[in-house]
């Protein structure tokens, strides 16, 4: 069987690549790569760690793309493809512009899509922008639908998605984390052996479309406030290098003492880290399904999230993106260790690690 795979963003080929390796050691699959490079500069540097090689590299990013630019030079660019490798069936990730353009020039193109991560809903569709429409209309366009969740899948039968192309599979995340930690905790990042271990770590990451403007400032706020407050606190923010994040970071907690702020980790400094930290601060969707497997506590810095198993699990809080309400819920986590413990402790309903196996059997199966 030939499988084509194609993603375009950091997060995307953190997801992918353990189902990309595990496909490479199947003898009945023939395993095909594209990139669309959505996202080049996160992109750059990921594959190549785990012996993945793209087959075919798009090279789509522009400075200063729209939304509607990565969508339309996708589909005409995918187009060529998919003609020439003509696959049985295309595999997209999650929700990118990437995901949802792709799917939809295989349909066009009359190939079958199998949509890993299916199912994901915040039932809000400006949050998260754009992602929210793009994995709906993916689940309109596509054949199999690879669910991490219980709750996934019962969100794609209240679509009407037929019972019997829907697989429970676990979240491919976590599968990715039996190949990035490593015993020793070494950093390739060499900023970070300055970080302070004897205190107590907050790791974070900010980057939503819908947190630019006013709610990036308050997060940053938040943040300053918590550092002051704590002085047994360090504080580790790897920031996303577009300006919306960039710029009021740097300006509200540059050159603060207990702060760290770094480029982007790489996905083996970044579970290394968060197997130290003591506390995540996220927007992510990705980091919300790793964090339990590191029993990390997580408070999640949206108004909504797709990922409501982890708050009935309890490895996730909801903060919003007010000031107050960030800097009350990390207090709350550095002052009480009752609350904080039951959190660390709370079982990751993400996964088991064997997302990519029950993926491919269900594909072999079909």
């Amino acid at each position: 069987m030939k499988i084509l795979s194609v993603f375009g963003t950091r997060p995307e080929a953190g997801k992918m690549i353990p189902l990309i390796l595990e496909m490479q050691k199947n003898a009945r699959i023939e395993s095909v790569v594209c990139v669309t490079a959505q996202h080049r500069e996160l992109l750059d540097g990921m594959l190549q760690p785990f012996g993945v090689e793209p087959d075919y590299d798009l090279n789509l990013m522009m400075a200063g793309q729209t939304l509607t630019d990565i969508t339309t030079r996708v589909l005409k660019e995918f187009a060529p493809v998919l003609e020439e490798v003509k696959p049985d069936i295309l595999l997209v990730h999650g929700d990118t512009t990437t995901t949802f353009a792709a799917s939809l020039a295989a349909f066009y193109a009359r190939v079958a899509v199998g949509h890993v991560e299916a199912g994901l809903r915040s039932f809000d569709k400006f949050r998260p922008y754009p992602e929210e429409i793009n994995r709906k209309l993916t689940t309109a366009l596509a054949d199999f639908h690879f669910a991490p969740t219980g709750l996934s899948h019962e969100n794609l039968l209240q679509e009407n998605v037929p019972n019997e192309k829907i697989f429970i599979t676990g979240n491919t995340a976590i599968d990715m984390i039996k190949h990035t930690v490593s015993k020793d905790n070494r950093f390739n990042t060499a900023v970070l052996d300055s970080v302070d271990f004897s205190k107590r770590v907050i790791l974070m990451t900010a980057h939503r479309r819908e947190n630019w403007g006013q709610p990036m400032e308050n997060i940053c706020h938040a943040v300053k406030r918590i550092v002051n407050d704590f002085p047994d606190v360090f504080l580790v923010w790897a920031v996303h290098p577009g300006k919306a994040a960039r710029e009021p970071a740097h300006a509200i907690l540059g050159g603060m003492e207990r702060v760290l702020l770094t480029e982007p980790l790489d996905i083996f400094d970044m579970h290394n880290m968060m197997s130290r930290a003591h506390l995540l601060l996220t927007d992510s969707g990705g980091l919300q399904e790793e964090s339990p497997s590191f029993d990390l506590p997580t408070i999640v810095l949206r108004e909504v999230t797709e990922r409501p198993e982890g708050l009935t699990a309890g490895t996730l809080v909801l903060a919003g993106v007010e000031e107050n309400s960030i800097y009350n819920e990390a207090t709350r986590l550095l002052t009480d260790c009752d609350a904080y413990e039951k959190m660390a402790a709370a079982q990751n309903p993400f996964g088991d690690g064997n997302a990519s196996k029950r993926i491919i059997d269900a594909i072999l199966k079909s």
